[in-house]
């Protein structure tokens, strides 16, 4: 899945004044990246934003996880 879930999100000055969201929906990426950091679970986001897929609320961490990777410094023996 590396990088495939950035076919999940998508930009357009028309669409939430151009911030990242979910594809196809007017989730931002920002708010189903909070949600699992405060604790709610995976079903919980999707009870809660129905136009959401697991495979969204998937991506969406995927994206944060890869997001940190690339911020650990070189050599770092970090679990990838």
């Amino acid at each position: 899945m590396r990088r495939e879930f950035l076919k999940q999100f998508s930009r357009n000055e028309r669409v939430m004044g151009g911030e990242t969201v979910i594809d196809g929906t007017r989730v931002p990426l920002r708010t189903v990246l909070a949600n699992p950091a405060a604790g709610t679970s995976e079903r919980q986001i999707l009870r809660e934003y129905p136009s959401l897929t697991t495979e969204h609320v998937r991506a969406a961490i995927a994206s944060a996880a890869e997001s940190a990777r690339e911020d650990l410094p070189p050599g770092s023996s970090a679990a990838a």
